[in-house]
């Protein structure tokens, strides 16, 4: 059974950063793109970056400059970094693979920036 649980969020201050982490079980992580996903109050789920299997990346065009997605295929963990938040950053972050699989949904990470 595949588990994804994502951890790392909070509340922070507009310019601030945090780091998101996804463990992974159940899976071979190393033969998958992951993906980060959010999904903001009233809105639709969106795909903010996602890695592939070798390590290349792809961002959103709002997040881009400002998030980096990483792995480590040792700790079946994949990252996303996010440095200079904006209040529109705020929003329940996911990880999943790239494309997605509707049953491996967590439960996700709330992301608040806010002064």
């Amino acid at each position: 059974q595949v588990q994804l649980v994502e951890s790392g969020g909070g509340l922070v201050q507009p310019g601030g950063s945090l780091r998101l982490s996804c463990a992974t079980s159940g899976m071979i992580f190393s033969f998958n793109a992951m993906g980060w996903y959010r999904q903001a109050p009233g809105k639709e789920r969106e795909l903010v970056a996602k890695i592939t299997s070798g390590g290349i990346t792809n961002y959103a065009d709002s997040v881009k400059g400002r998030f980096t997605i990483s792995r480590d295929n040792g700790k079946n963990t994949v990252y996303l970094q996010m440095e200079n938040l904006k209040p529109e950053d705020t929003a329940v972050y996911y990880c999943n693979r790239s494309p997605i699989k509707m049953e491996w949904w967590g439960k996700g990470t709330l992301v608040t920036v806010s002064s």
